[in-house]
């Protein structure tokens, strides 16, 4: 059997933060990619399907050459990936702490004209419908 999803599942960017507040300390920004991704994870599982501009803007960083966060190659990619991204998705899903780039990923949500939740209860679970194959 396959699954076959009905009107109410959504395609949802996670936007959290990112570098802010960590001093750029790869432990502190694993902590926040952790927490977007857990959050996806959460989404995925009550039928939608979440989206993180990370998972597309740090492969194409590192391909693109870049050396260490900040850098050209860096800044570039990593936000404007996630702003295209934007209008492939139904809505945003702002969650953690302060973050210029995950406010930035609201407002371009809002200019879109997508939905914007702050908080998971927000979002309902995805109607889905068993079907044949």
């Amino acid at each position: 059997m396959k699954e076959q999803a009905k009107n109410n599942r959504m395609m949802i960017l996670v936007a959290g933060p990112y570098r802010s507040g960590t001093n750029d300390d790869p432990t502190r920004i694993e902590a926040n990619v952790k927490n977007m991704t857990d959050t996806a994870l959460r989404l995925y599982r009550m039928g939608h399907l979440p989206v993180l501009g990370e998972w597309f803007a740090l492969p194409l960083i590192e391909a693109a050459g870049s050396k260490k966060i900040g850098d050209e190659a860096f800044n570039e990619i990593f936000h404007p990936v996630a702003v295209r991204l934007i209008s492939h998705c139904d809505a945003v899903l702002r969650i953690g702490g302060p973050s210029a780039g995950a406010d930035e990923m609201v407002s371009t949500g809002l200019k879109e004209g997508k939905k914007i939740f702050y908080d998971v209860s927000e979002i309902g679970e995805a109607e889905v419908a068993l079907a044949e194959h």
